[in-house]
């Protein structure tokens, strides 16, 4: 096991909490048709489980304790489902040729469906890569799932680098978006095939919703 690089300091919580507020909004955005109902359980215990985390681990992430990363884990499961939920909403209604008001109601149920995925895909590989943040601020990783650039340049970086939610973010941002890997390179099986999963789940979902769009016109 490395020894812990010296300054090494645990994680900011906002950038997760604030992709998990973002989440919630989101959906609470979406016509009432592609919401999880009754429509403020969900928000209800993103909150709680939000609330939790920060009261069992205040200040910056540096707590190992399993119940917290299974508390994550909850928490950004619930915002895949309320997603996965929405999505097969939208799916079925292109499939089924239902009505939708205008184009620009479709792209903008299209794009928020899209961009929460995203987030839920960042959440998800920031909270399991190395054992999660807790693990990879104390220096106790022996296996990463992806490889980032400042690990290969470290003469560019702080001896005390290590990737954070922001780096995970546009992980899964270019990964949806280029429907493959960028500058991150995943180096353990379940990382390639998570990446796989959301490549697909974009390009289903841009196809079908631009071309929708299209015909609508």
């Amino acid at each position: 096991m490395a020894p812990e690089p010296a300054g090494r300091s645990g994680e900011r919580r906002w950038p997760m909490a604030s992709a998990v507020v973002v989440a919630g909004v989101l959906h609470q955005l979406l016509p009432d048709d592609f919401r999880v109902s009754p429509t403020w359980v969900y928000p209800s215990f993103l909150v709680v489980l939000l609330m939790v985390l920060i009261v069992g681990d205040p200040g910056r992430i540096d707590r190992q304790r399993p119940w917290l990363q299974v508390t994550t884990g909850l928490m950004v499961g619930l915002i895949t489902i309320a997603n996965g939920i929405a999505a097969g909403r939208l799916v079925s209604g292109i499939l089924s040729e239902a009505e939708f008001d205008t184009p620009t109601q479709l792209l903008l149920i299209g794009a928020v469906v899209w961009l929460t995925n995203v987030l839920a895909f960042a959440l998800w590989f920031w909270n399991v890569d190395s054992g999660g943040a807790a693990a990879r601020a104390a220096g106790s990783v022996t296996r990463p799932a992806f490889v980032f650039p400042e690990m290969t340049m470290s003469h560019y970086v702080s001896p005390s680098w290590y990737p954070t939610f922001p780096d995970y973010l546009a992980l899964s941002f270019n990964t949806a978006l280029a429907f493959s890997p960028t500058d991150v390179a995943a180096v353990r099986v379940w990382a390639k095939l998570v990446m796989i999963v959301e490549s697909l789940i974009s390009l289903s979902l841009a196809a079908l919703v631009i071309a929708r769009a299209v015909n609508i016109l």
